[in-house]
């Protein structure tokens, strides 16, 4: 109807009666002169864009920014009234019938994404109460964080990346872009919290399984923040949500009229690594004191950062090592339900198809908890793995095996010596080794069959471990329906994506969530709790046994390798006291003694302290303080 009568009233106003109504309404000539004004406001940086008079959303100019403190508050792009004006315009012209989404709007689209619509509208509804209220909204994910966790988190997270551009209503973190090269320093001094505990930061370059989504990355790390808080205990003003746009070279984003970032090819090479090394110098200048957690970064580039900042900053990669150290203790937790006590780990054969990010994290870290907690040489470990990438298995007679090794860090150590198996395909491998472990990393829909998983259940007495471990949905290798009937359900499975609970000849089987948020938040917490220094390898392995220490009999009743009942935040208290017990143990000079002290006390006593540290969302009395109140009496 608003539609319809804006249409009509313009079909009759004449140019000139238009012409004079916006001549009058805009009040920017009068008389025929042009008559300027200024708005005199005491506010600065988010304080403008919060007041709803003076924010103007994306139509500052890059010199207003500069003088109200905006730069790096909002994206980099600046549009007009009219543009924004138009988009709200389109928006409110159209119907839900002519809105077309697909990621949700057919029923396929939502088997393979595993979004729902009804996922969506929750999403929006909690998008608009955390605007409104923060502490009612990270109490109702606290009270309902299984349910909540797919609606902040996977899987429809990646819904909210994707439409990051179409959803923008308000800025939540900060933007740095490769054009504010050489104003990160100041820029950092525009966010309004003197203490950050956690920056949660990313180049959108691979979210999730979704690929390059640019500025829409920035969801990734909202909701990685959102689970910090609701998991971790942060307090929510003392965390920080970042991308850094280099420019993106996905076309559709290119091509779209209301992206948000930069249409620029990504940077590459020293400018790239210049861009990242001027931000994390600015947040330690800034906040010294501050975990950074990187996320969703290219493979090429993820090791190569990790690398280049573990010794000497408190961060950490989460495709890595979170993911790494959550699989580690899945693998755990498999052993455990097997009987087996923990160690046994190091006599499987592991297949692990993939070799990105991930993948290296998991090779790396399992590798290094063989050697570490179980006695075997780098060498012997080394030769539990088979690795299969798009080519297949990955031998020492691979053509490119130098160039891979450069993005999969000491791949060389993992290529087989077999070199008549360079190049095999999944099925293939499991046949002729007959590994205990087929994990799946590779973003690849199905690539577990029914063939590959039938030939999983070779051995009569231990049951088969099958993670398929991809997100979203659609990219996961197999299903638990899949792995539970090619197997007569034998198979302990866990998944990247969540499912729901299989009956299976007439029983359910409730399978596990191989998922990060059982870790980063108790590691992250223990770390940035505990001043840490720096993530040792020790202090991640030793996250994973923590968490295997909750799995439960009844867990274990219901297949699952995780602790999936537990409380959320008793996960992570548990976890970031045995973070702080494993630092103290290797020497590490911790930066808050009140940790210490409450170590030297106990593990349980190290424990109270956590939690007594943690923010809880409850309301609480409000005290007015007056600023610089005058000394003088009249």
């Amino acid at each position: 109807m608003l539609c319809h009568l804006r249409t009509t009233r313009r079909a009759v106003e004449t140019s000139a009666m238009l012409e004079r109504s916006r001549m009058i309404s805009s009040k920017t000539v009068v008389d025929g002169k042009n008559r300027l004004h200024a708005e005199i406001t005491k506010s600065k940086g988010r304080d403008v864009l919060n007041d709803p008079v003076f924010n103007k959303g994306l139509a500052f100019p890059s010199t207003e920014r500069d003088r109200m403190g905006l730069r790096g508050l909002l994206p980099s792009v600046v549009r007009s009234m009219k543009e924004q004006e138009k988009i709200v315009m389109d928006e409110l012209c159209s119907s839900w019938s002519e809105r077309k989404d697909d990621m949700i709007d057919k029923d396929e689209a939502i088997l393979k994404s595993g979004i729902h619509k009804e996922d969506v509208r929750r999403k929006e509804v909690l998008m608009g109460l955390h605007e409104r209220n923060e502490t009612l909204y990270y109490k109702i994910i606290m009270d309902n964080f299984l349910e909540m966790s797919r609606i902040i988190y996977t899987p429809t997270v990646g819904w909210a990346c994707a439409r990051y551009s179409g959803l923008y209503k308000k800025p939540r973190g900060m933007f740095f872009s490769w054009k504010d090269k050489g104003e990160f320093a100041s820029m950092v001094f525009n966010w309004d919290s003197e203490k950050v505990d956690v920056v949660v930061v990313t180049d959108g370059s691979r979210v999730l399984g979704l690929g390059d989504l640019g500025i829409g990355g920035l969801g990734i790390s909202i909701g990685k923040l959102d689970l910090y808080i609701a998991a971790g205990g942060f307090h929510p003003r003392r965390v920080l949500p970042v991308v850094i746009d280099v420019g993106t070279d996905n076309p559709k984003l290119r091509n779209d009229p209301n992206y948000m970032g930069l249409v620029n090819p990504r940077l590459q090479g020293w400018e790239y690594y210049e861009v990242i090394d001027e931000f994390m110098e600015a947040v330690a200048l800034r906040w010294p004191k501050a975990l950074v957690q990187f996320e969703d970064f290219q493979t090429k580039h993820a090791i190569k950062l990790l690398q280049r900042y573990k010794n000497n900053f408190l961060m950490f990669n989460d495709d890595i090592q979170g993911t790494a150290a959550t699989v580690l203790a899945g693998l755990y937790g498999a052993m455990k339900l097997q009987g087996k006590p923990l160690s046994a780990l190091a006599s499987q054969k592991i297949v692990l198809v993939g070799a990105g990010s991930a993948a290296t994290g998991v090779a790396l870290t399992v590798r290094k908890a063989m050697v570490l907690r179980m006695g075997l040489t780098m060498e012997e470990a080394a030769e539990r793995f088979y690795i299969l990438d798009k080519d297949g298995l990955i031998s020492k007679d691979r053509s490119n095996l130098s160039e891979l090794d450069r993005i999969f860090y000491k791949l060389k150590d993992y290529a087989r010596k077999e070199t008549d198996m360079e190049g095999l395909q999944v099925l293939e491998v499991v046949k002729r080794v007959k590994p205990g472990i087929l994990i799946g990393l590779t973003g690849v829909g199905g690539i577990f069959n029914e063939d590959v998983l039938t030939a999983m259940n070779h051995d009569p007495v231990n049951p088969p471990v099958i993670f398929a471990l991809s997100n979203p949905t659609s990219h996961t290798e197999c299903t638990p329906e899949e792995a539970l009937r090619c197997t007569n359900g034998r198979a302990i499975y866990a998944s990247g994506s969540p499912f729901t609970g299989v009956l299976y000849n007439g029983k359910a089987v409730y399978t596990s969530q191989c998922n990060n948020r059982f870790i980063f938040p108790g590691l992250g917490l223990g770390a940035a709790l505990g001043q840490t220094g720096k993530l040792s390898s020790l202090m991640i392995n030793k996250a994973s046994e923590a968490l295997v220490e909750l799995i439960t009999e009844e867990d274990l009743s219901r297949g699952a390798v995780f602790p999936d009942l537990a409380d959320v935040r008793s996960v992570s208290c548990h976890l970031a006291a045995r973070v702080i017990e494993q630092a103290m143990e290797e020497g590490l000079e911790l930066g808050n003694e009140e940790a210490v002290r409450a170590a030297g006390k106990g593990f349980e006593a190290l424990k109270v302290y956590i939690w007594g540290k943690m923010w809880y969302p409850s309301y609480r009395p409000l005290v007015y303080k007056m600023d610089n109140v005058s000394s003088e009496c009249s």
